[in-house]
């Protein structure tokens, strides 16, 4: 009973961050919220939902509110370290970042449905790493691997936590410049999805879309359109609030600097 309700409680503090309207009460509670999961973590190391969720709130807290690079750095490490080690436990295979990258496919295609919450965390986690380290290409390497977990998502569920799976895709295939090697129409093919399987609800979406999409094709009547959705939307949604809230700042402040894109 005692090891259920620790595991219920790490998702339970998880869900609660996701859930909030007020940001500033999430930054000052979170370190609190870390630490408790810390703690429970060494009566239960192996407990993969309490593995995952204290990968999903570090996650969360290093992208929202850190924004001294050394400390991100340290944070996205910490919730790597608990995603990889809640993937190596349920699927009983280690070491998915020293794989061979044809051995790692071929992994990742021996998982099923039951896997994807574990994996999405993964994934997720391992994505907010790199961009933690966005200089080192090294670590940048590591993307092709993210994108892959991501895809293998979208393969077994793509309705995943409302399409997740797919903004990220959306961003991968947007990072670059045709010319360089990106796929901007790859890219906006799978926001649209994501928006679409989010029924509109997850605004981080619109403004990745924006950001990523519309400034790399220098469509600024859909830049604007976008943002403008994301800042007259309701931002309350399940698991969607906080990241919702976030969005519309960050709206804002894509479109009061437009004219230095367009």
């Amino acid at each position: 009973m005692l090891y259920s309700a620790t595991s219920n409680m790490a998702s339970s503090l998880s869900h609660a961050m996701l859930n909030h309207d007020d940001l500033d009460t999430i930054k000052s509670a979170a370190p609190a919220y870390l630490l408790m999961a810390d703690g429970l973590l060494q009566d239960y190391p192996n407990d993969i939902d309490l593995l995952t969720a204290a990968a999903q709130m570090y996650n969360a807290y290093a992208s929202v509110f850190v924004k001294e690079p050394e400390r991100t750095k340290r944070l996205t490490h910490r919730a790597l370290d608990y995603a990889q080690h809640a993937a190596c436990l349920q699927s009983l295979s280690c070491n998915w970042r020293k794989q061979r990258f044809t051995d790692f496919k071929e992994k990742l295609n021996e998982l099923t449905i039951d896997d994807v919450p574990v994996f999405y965390t993964f994934g997720s986690t391992w994505a907010g790493w790199i961009q933690a380290r966005s200089d080192d290409w090294n670590a940048i390497a590591e993307l092709p691997r993210v994108t892959a977990i991501m895809q293998r998502i979208i393969e077994l569920d793509e309705t995943y936590q409302q399409g997740a799976a797919h903004l990220y895709l959306g961003v991968t295939n947007t990072l670059l410049s045709p010319a360089t090697g990106g796929k901007p129409e790859l890219g906006r093919q799978h926001f649209e999805q994501a928006i679409h399987l989010s029924n509109e609800r997850n605004l981080t979406v619109k403004v990745l879309y924006a950001r990523h999409y519309a400034r790399l094709v220098f469509n600024r009547e859909l830049f604007e359109r976008l943002l403008q959705e994301v800042i007259s939307a309701d931002p309350v949604a399940p698991d969607l609030t906080l990241m919702n809230i976030l969005a519309q700042q960050q709206a804002q402040q894509l479109l009061a600097e437009a004219n230095d894109y367009f």
